[in-house]
């Protein structure tokens, strides 16, 4: 064999630089962490949706809500779930990608190329940190403007008059609860209603009318007025046989107007400049929550790294019912020492920094002892 010279021989590098030198294993997990939050978020998100929209259409069935107002406040309660959810999807993509990687062996592939755990960090961080910081968004300034615009669209909603309030084609109770209407259908550009069932208690008589048609009129001094045209009253009491049957042209019914109740401020509607130029013990907890939301919502994507190792012995669903006892766990403890900090028991410093500390300090624990285990499998080899 030939001697060739030194210059001219082949040089060859390290696997461990070749899997990541180039940044396409890089570039191909924050894809796959990117798919696999995408998809987890939509199934999370259609879960609190569903589940909000059976409560709403609930409320609007027993007369608490009007239907009108479904949609909206539908769309309020999404947003103001939005960092909880994007904390748990982000939470379960970088888990579940992990898991699959261990699943199907190619985390041997990755160790014996010689690159350790710590290297993952890099592409999980990557991926991390948009999403963080849309948290910290959504959190700090959308999730209470949402909470205001809805407690404004509720009362907006309560402060409408019986008729304006009522549904086509469903009972309604009015607020005093002396009244029942029924309308048939609308015609909103012409102020119209069609076919209308009323029915009221006077004096200990009932008295029920119904019109093929009527109209809402403002009188002069603001008052307003339910006009029926064209129908009928029946008047009497019930189990008698005396009911006395009007037929009318023009029947004119007040209709009492709800004032709107003043609105009560709370932590959760206030915005986080409020917050901060308010610090009583209760906006402070609030804050703390703001802020433990993208906090939290980083420590758990760091924790997911060594949580997502998967021992065959053990079976493959151990890790992930571990990694959602811990995400529990650390999700009440939050809302704890918020109680704690709201009740004035610790102080928001040490009550903010106590629970986040101590979750950090678990993920670097776990850290080195899946290290730990990997440097003492390559010497025992």
């Amino acid at each position: 064999m030939p001697d060739y010279p030194q210059s001219h021989r082949l040089k060859s590098k390290p696997l461990r630089f070749k899997l990541w030198g180039g940044g396409i294993f890089h570039r191909a997990l924050v894809r796959e962490f990117f798919a696999m939050g995408v998809l987890v978020f939509v199934i999370l998100l259609g879960i609190v949706v569903f589940t909000q929209l059976i409560r709403l259409l609930g409320d609007s069935v027993s007369g608490i809500l009007a239907v009108d107002g479904v949609l909206a406040l539908l769309g309020f309660s999404a947003l103001n779930y939005l960092p909880v959810l994007l904390s748990l999807s982000l939470f379960l993509s970088v888990l579940l990608t992990l898991t699959r990687s261990y699943r199907d062996s190619e985390m041997v592939v990755w160790f014996c190329s010689g690159a350790g755990l710590t290297r993952w960090i890099r592409p999980v961080m990557w991926y991390a940190l948009p999403v963080v910081g849309m948290i910290a968004l959504l959190s700090l300034v959308l999730s209470p403007w949402a909470i205001t615009k809805a407690d404004e669209f509720k009362r907006r909603l309560e402060s409408r008059d019986d008729v304006s309030a009522a549904t086509p084609g469903a009972f309604r109770e009015s607020r005093q609860a002396d009244r029942v209407y029924f309308i048939e259908n609308v015609n909103v550009g012409k102020n119209r209603v069609g076919n209308i069932f009323v029915q009221s208690v006077q004096h200990g008589k009932i008295g029920t009318m119904v019109a093929k048609q009527g109209l809402q009129e403002t009188a002069p001094n603001g008052e307003r007025f339910l006009v029926l045209l064209n129908g009928r009253r029946y008047e009497g009491v019930p189990g008698q046989y005396d009911f006395k049957v009007v037929e009318f042209e023009r029947y004119a019914m007040r209709i009492e107007a709800e004032e709107g109740k003043q609105a009560s401020a709370t932590p959760k509607s206030l915005s986080t400049l409020q917050l901060l130029q308010n610090r009583s013990s209760w906006n402070m907890a609030e804050l703390e929550w703001r802020l433990g939301l993208p906090i939290s919502a980083l420590i758990l994507a760091l924790l997911a790294i060594p949580l997502g190792f998967v021992n065959p012995r053990a079976g493959r669903s151990l890790n992930l019912i571990m990694a959602l006892v811990i995400y529990m766990l650390y999700n009440n403890m939050i809302s704890l020492t918020n109680t704690w900090v709201g009740q004035g028991k610790i102080g928001p410093v040490s009550g903010f920094g106590g629970i986040h500390g101590l979750m950090l300090v678990v993920a670097v624990v776990l850290f080195y002892r899946r290290l730990s285990v990997f440097s003492l499998r390559r010497l025992t080899r």
